[in-house]
């Protein structure tokens, strides 16, 4: 056993793994006990192939949720882990609101299992900023940890700052689909200087929660006025409704 090995073990024995969702004592880092693993809706089977959205019954074919039929989406293929309710909701926030680091790190690698067949070796993964204010009183950015990580597991090319926000958006709770996409509209462009990145380049674009797809929207806008030839998104959580 080498001193890492016998490292780890140690601060295992004193700080021994717990549940990432109820706090109880597991076998491993970052992970869900059985019960938790159990209730966490993971997305599994037939999903729509843009939005990631659970869909019932059994395809071959790819398929589209209601939404992606009425919505034109400038991204070619989009993936999401986890359905937003209950013990995913509840990660999501811990992740987002309460200082959850922790949580990025499995989150990312729950994202790389079903984002992996849909990329290609030299897409550039990027996520969705916050804007500069948001982000000096948050002190972090919740998609830039999924993404980074998601970027290692995959081995991809990363660059957090691709993508910058224009200006302060308000919040986006309560608003409709079409007040949404509204208010998001040209609101994110890619950073100047990162521009000659772009141009013939996949983009992955990375966010925590799908909503009405106006943020992601927004950001395969961007990259594909740049030159981009083509976006994928993968998302944490696909929310099912207006949230």
């Amino acid at each position: 056993m080498g001193w890492v090995d016998r490292m780890q073990s140690i601060v295992q024995m004193v700080y021994p793994p717990r549940c990432l969702s109820c706090g109880a004592m597991v076998d491993e880092d970052f992970g869900l006990c059985a019960a938790c693993w159990k209730e966490t809706p993971f997305i599994a089977g037939l999903s729509c192939d843009l939005c990631g959205k659970r869909l019932s019954g059994q395809s071959d074919r790819e398929e589209l949720c209601d939404d992606c039929l009425t919505i034109a989406r400038p991204w070619s293929r989009g993936r999401a882990a986890l359905v937003y309710e209950g013990r995913a909701r509840r990660l999501v926030l811990a992740l987002k609101h309460g200082d959850r680091h922790d949580i990025a790190k499995p989150a990312a690698q729950w994202m790389a299992r079903i984002t992996r067949p849909i990329v290609r070796p030299d897409t550039l993964v990027v996520p969705i900023p916050l804007h500069v204010r948001r982000h000096l009183s948050r002190r972090y950015n919740q998609s830039a940890l999924l993404a980074q990580t998601l970027a290692d597991v995959l081995d991809l090319d990363y660059v957090p700052d691709l993508l910058h926000r224009v200006h302060p958006t308000p919040m986006l709770k309560g608003k409709s689909r079409d007040e949404r996409f509204e208010i998001l509209a040209g609101q994110l462009q890619v950073t100047p200087s990162h521009e000659p990145l772009v141009a013939g380049r996949s983009i992955l674009v990375v966010d925590d929660v799908m909503t009405s797809g106006a943020t992601l929207a927004a950001a395969a806008d961007a990259c594909l006025a740049c030159g981009a030839s083509e976006v994928f998104v993968s998302v944490l959580a696909r929310a099912g409704k207006e949230a």
